[in-house]
């Protein structure tokens, strides 16, 4: 017998006929510890559900209505029931993931049955020995499966959509599995010119300002021991652009953030340095380039000119698959819209 959620009934609030008719679903979980995690502190995962579904959802005990259109609560009861059993399985949930559960309802529509004790997520998964990481959209399933496809894969789009921190990810989990010897992770230092010199301290404490983002993901994805054991042996590497001049990197992932930093010969120089066994990934958003006015991005030529080389992928991101706040994405289109209309 299943140990399954109780859907008490879909009750009609009034005539089908009706365009503005409204359904309430009563949903009971049966564990009232792991209904609280389900609900959120202070309810804020209903609360988001509410937002982004349009339905409004009371909580009493380990039992939950929901309110709305027979599509919206269906969603929601979806999402409910496909979260709850994520906590059965001993998965941590966080508000990504909500989020990610709602675009994922959103995007499958209601073309087929669903049962959340046998459905596997349709978005993309890489399994890391500290913790599951999936896609949350369908820009960020498109990726990984780009990463999984091309040995050089470009990443653009604006902040927020994982980028990064989804190739870090990657590159773990290749490194996990023995199959790279190494990481290499890379940025171009534009504000100081990459002329580092005259910064205090040796080279990691020269550079470690440019690259903290990527530590951030390094260290959210690994255990803090191996992340620094591997460093030292040079297994983990990081490394500003300039100093990836000369090399042939072999039987390694290597990742360039904020490439759109990057000028024309850098860029070259970069991928030039793809060695056997070697994959690249390079990330940035050519909106929000640094570089002098006037001088072309190398992030941007290098799209262009490899669009059709056998062997490279590209993901552009767009604001709906920005996975940090949800104003951010708000923020995003704001300034697209700005754009579009220079007389704002």
């Amino acid at each position: 017998m299943r140990n399954l959620p109780t859907d008490q009934g879909i009750v009609p609030a009034a005539s089908e006929a009706n365009d503005t008719a409204t359904t309430q679903v009563l949903l009971t979980f049966d564990d009232n510890r792991r209904a609280s995690t389900l609900f959120g502190q202070y309810g804020q995962n209903l609360a988001l559900i509410e937002r982004r579904l349009g339905v409004v959802a009371e909580q009493r005990g380990n039992q939950v209505t929901i309110d709305g259109s027979r599509d919206a609560c269906e969603r929601a009861r979806r999402v409910l029931e496909g979260l709850y059993e994520q906590i059965k399985r001993g998965h941590d949930l966080s508000q990504g993931d909500v989020e990610g559960a709602i675009r994922l309802v959103i995007a499958q529509g209601s073309l087929f049955d669903f049962d959340p004790t046998t459905s596997r997520p349709a978005f993309e998964e890489i399994n890391l020995r500290k913790r599951p990481v999936r896609a949350r959209t369908s820009g960020q399933d498109a990726y990984m499966r780009a990463l999984k496809r091309h040995p050089l894969v470009f990443g653009t789009g604006p902040a927020g959509t994982g980028k990064t921190w989804l190739a870090v990810a990657h590159a773990v989990a290749l490194f996990e599995r023995k199959e790279v010897d190494r990481i290499i992770l890379s940025r171009p230092a534009v504000e100081a010119g990459e002329r580092l010199g005259f910064l205090p301290g040796d080279m990691r404490e020269k550079v470690d300002p440019y690259l903290r983002p990527i530590y951030d993901a390094l260290f959210d994805l690994m255990d803090a021991r191996i992340v620094e054991r591997a460093m030292q042996s040079g297994e983990i590497e990081i490394a500003p652009l300039a100093f990836m001049r000369g090399r042939t990197l072999a039987n390694a992932v290597v990742i360039l953030d904020e490439a759109q930093n990057t000028t024309s010969m850098q860029m070259k120089m970069f991928l030039t340095r793809l060695g056997e066994n070697g994959r690249m990934i390079v990330t940035g958003d050519p909106s929000q380039t640094d570089l002098p006015s006037g001088q072309t991005s190398g992030l941007s030529e290098a799209i262009r000119l490899l669009a059709d080389v056998e062997g490279v992928g590209h993901v552009a991101f767009t604001k709906d698959d920005v996975v940090r706040h949800e104003l951010v994405a708000r923020i995003v289109e704001a300034y697209d819209n700005a754009k579009r209309e220079p007389g704002r």
